[in-house]
């Protein structure tokens, strides 16, 4: 078992451990609820098809049901705040550090990883195909005025999308050219195909969308678009008056960590590429965003 698995499940214990004379009173419907847990991840995990490999598995396995929601990191970060989720699968390292340090994550545990891309119209009329830098690649949408969709939605991607702006030195907020959609990454790309725009995107929902979207891949390869994924349980203790599932949190995030698990994320593919790398042993010395 390697040090982040040992560390979650250590919590985790410590925490049941912790609630043992709150549950001895609880009656049926608590019981009832630990049948269930909510989790909340993001939307590419959803709209790659991911979830409906993993959650299968593991619910037969453990005998619990999990209850999806799929947002946007940001508002999958602030389900966990408020206590409207069991456990988080999300992408955005420095929030998801901040939910830890504050208090509202027991432990931040990397899974997997995958990269960004900037995916764009055949006739690339930014003239970016190849180019190396993605700074640089959106600067050159920014100077010939070129589509560029955005999700919009604080997510992992919208994020990481906002810090390679800053790199470029471009505001695109209010310009005509800059179009958001405040959904998800799959409905993202639709717009972007219909307006024949560019969009950054994580690879996996990319190519489980390729077949409907008319976009090609433009830019890929820079270190920036390192995409990490990690999981977080929520730390019951703030939110003592919610019956949250923290050992079924808990077995999910053992479950992503496992040899089971990471096999099963690694061995998904589209057009014979791996959408997910498993790296919860700390496969990659990649910094996650």
């Amino acid at each position: 078992m390697d040090m982040g698995k040992k560390l979650i499940v250590f919590t985790v214990m410590l925490m049941l451990a912790a609630s043992l004379p709150a549950l001895a009173g609880c009656g049926e419907k608590k019981e009832e609820s630990k049948k269930s847990f909510v989790l909340a991840t993001t939307t590419s995990t959803q709209d790659s098809g991911l979830l409906d490999l993993i959650i299968p598995d593991f619910e037969k396995k453990y005998g619990v049901t999990v209850k999806t929601i799929a947002v946007g990191t940001g508002e999958a970060l602030k389900m966990g705040e408020r206590g409207d989720a069991d456990v988080l699968l999300v992408h955005a390292k420095d929030s998801e550090e901040k939910l830890v340090d504050d208090g509202y994550g027991l432990e931040r545990v990397e899974i997997m990883y995958n990269d960004f891309i900037i995916v764009g119209p055949e006739a690339d009329p930014a003239g970016i195909k190849g180019e190396k830098s993605a700074a640089d690649a959106l600067g050159k949408i920014a100077e010939t005025g070129s589509t560029f969709v955005s999700r919009g939605d604080d997510s992992g991607t919208n994020k990481k999308e906002k810090t390679i702006w800053a790199e470029a030195g471009v505001d695109p907020a209010w310009q005509q050219w800059y179009v958001e959609t405040g959904q998800g990454m799959g409905n993202t790309l639709t717009v972007a195909a219909e307006k024949q725009g560019y969009t950054l995107s994580d690879r996996a929902t990319y190519l489980s969308k390729k077949e409907t979207v008319d976009l090609v891949t433009v830019v890929e390869g820079d270190k920036a678009l390192f995409n990490q994924y990690s999981a977080i349980v929520i730390n019951p203790e703030k939110h003592p008056d919610l019956d949250l599932n923290v050992e079924g949190a808990g077995d999910f995030v053992e479950f992503l960590t496992s040899d089971e698990g990471q096999e099963l994320i690694g061995s998904y593919e589209k057009y014979g590429t791996v959408l997910f790398h498993p790296n919860a042993i700390g496969e990659t010395g990649g910094t996650g965003d």
